[in-house]
């Protein structure tokens, strides 16, 4: 699957506490109400115990997700905290089991769906911001991101139902699974008439993309690193946000004014979200109470220390977690856990100096890019790399982001970001509670710190000494040694201390994910 700044950096639109577990995991569910074709009477869900999903699936809203799309939702859905209560009393039996398998992949799921007539399986994983990868599907393997419409044709012998398929043309893969399986990719599904005539076909099933990109056949893309992009760019020194259209336009097979405009959008939803947060939420599964406001109140009244344009960062990035711990609508960029650094660092920037949404959109974009380099060479999953992988990412997006409102040339865009990753090399991730507000919140807010400062230095042309291609290879590096405890799964660092564990002792009964 190609990185797609809408898929991979800048998205989903969603509900929940983390990516990674809310809107992958409806993803998942889904694709696997698909398989059984909107027919299931029972789901067994399994979890690897030494996976990061047993310890977390409920509190950060796993379950939620997961039935969420088992009944055919969207990320940001607003019944969606409600998920395990409506499937449940829809009839559909549930499941969930602990198993000692060693799955290679911290976040994997293991689903067994039934119903009268059919049983089928299904294993995936979530790998980072709300990206998945299908990798099983009864017994057979598969590589599905959920950006293609994918039709798999059961057949006595699939190798003759092929042949009829490759004659309709159009196609970007055609697998042949021995067994008797045929999984086709392409822009659309093989439809039932299309088939007429084709012996041998037994079951035909339907899985729809989950994506907001589409992948199609022949995608092309102009760069994937840092250093590509500057050859591309070839001297020419043009912005950051410039050459992220160039890119997603290619990725996605849209204008530059539809990537632009798409942008607009996330930028418009950004807002209504930070006036949510500094209004007020509430939410009873929830660590910490309503605080933005009243630093915003603070801050007008003079009461803070002048800390010039990041204190409205502050208010921003703040009434977005704050937005997001009570499953209202957010925006994962990168990641849900993440998700107030990079656009809350932006929007307060954009408004503090008088600047238009288009402008933020511009400055989104460049962020995006970074995000996109990230993606390809690494992850945004703090169960792989830690929350290097998450606020780190977040940072030196930002940082981008930033960079480019001063007026940064493309050379110190990208120290920017080097800079700014570089300074979160080893952040783990140790959510209290399990819950994805502390030190999450914080963590939010140094990443936009952060950001800004790097953005300054770069600005007054520090050297960041060490190419952005490096510093990602090294996040990577980093964080897939980071011992398992540090990786969100509730095992080390601040969430084993005794007043994170007093505190998951108190909210374990008002769990409602």
């Amino acid at each position: 699957m190609i990185t797609s700044i809408f898929n991979d950096a800048v998205g989903p639109v969603m509900r929940g506490a983390s990516s990674s577990h809310c809107a992958a995991a409806l993803r998942i569910g889904r694709i696997a109400r698909d398989l059984m074709d909107g027919d299931i009477a029972e789901i067994l869900v399994e979890y690897d115990i030494h996976g990061s999903l047993p310890t977390t699936h409920t509190s950060q809203c796993s379950d939620m997700g997961l039935y969420g799309g088992l009944m055919g939702w969207e990320a940001a859905d607003e019944r969606l905290p409600d998920s395990p209560r409506i499937l449940a009393e829809s009839g559909v039996k549930i499941t969930v089991e602990y198993i000692d398998i060693h799955d290679p992949h911290p976040n994997t799921y293991r689903l067994t769906l039934k119903n009268e007539s059919e049983t089928h399986t299904l294993i995936a994983i979530s790998t980072g911001g709300g990206m998945i990868e299908v990798q099983q599907i009864d017994d057979f393997p598969v590589e599905m991101g959920g950006g293609y419409h994918i039709t798999l044709i059961y057949a006595k012998e699939p190798w003759i139902v092929a042949e009829a398929v490759n004659a309709l043309g159009d196609i970007d893969d055609v697998k042949v699974h021995d067994g008797g399986l045929l999984e086709v990719r392409a822009a659309a599904f093989i439809s039932d008439e299309q088939m007429v005539g084709v012996q041998g076909v037994e079951n035909v099933r339907r899985l729809s993309p989950v994506l907001p990109v589409a992948s199609r056949k022949g995608i092309k893309i102009p760069f994937s690193t840092c250093e590509e992009m500057l050859a591309y760019d070839a001297g020419a020194n043009r912005p950051l946000w410039e050459l992220a259209v160039d890119y997603e336009a290619e990725r996605g097979n849209l204008s530059r004014e539809e990537v632009l405009a798409k942008m607009v959008e996330i930028v418009h939803i950004a807002r209504r979200s930070i006036e949510q947060g500094i209004a007020g939420t509430e939410y009873e599964d929830r660590i910490l109470g309503h605080q933005s406001g009243g630093f915003k109140e603070l801050l007008e009244a003079g009461g803070l220390l002048d800390a010039g344009m990041l204190n409205l960062m502050v208010v921003y990035v703040t009434a977005l977690m704050e937005v997001k711990s009570s499953m209202g609508v957010i925006i994962a960029a990168p990641t849900a856990g993440a998700c107030a650094g990079f656009p809350g660092a932006t929007l307060a920037a954009v408004d503090a100096m008088g600047l238009g949404d288009e402008e933020a959109a511009k400055a989104m974009l460049a962020g995006g890019l970074v995000g996109v380099f990230i993606a390809t060479r690494s992850t945004f999953a703090a169960e792989v790399s830690g929350c290097q992988a998450e606020g780190g990412s977040a940072s030196g997006m930002a940082a981008a982001a930033l960079a480019h409102l001063g007026g940064a040339t493309l050379q110190q865009s990208i120290a920017a970001t080097s800079m700014a990753l570089q300074s979160c090399l080893g952040m783990i991730c140790d959510p209290v509670a399990n819950r994805v507000e502390v030190p999450c919140l914080g963590r939010n807010v140094i990443a936009a710190s952060n950001a800004i400062s790097c953005a300054n230095m770069a600005l007054a042309n520090y050297d960041p000494v060490i190419t952005l291609d490096e510093v990602i290879a090294t996040m990577d590096d980093v964080g897939r040694n980071m011992p398992r405890e540090y990786r969100c799964t509730g095992l080390g660092g601040l969430a084993i201390t005794d007043s994170s564990k007093k505190i998951e002792a108190r909210l374990c009964g008002n769990c409602t994910c």
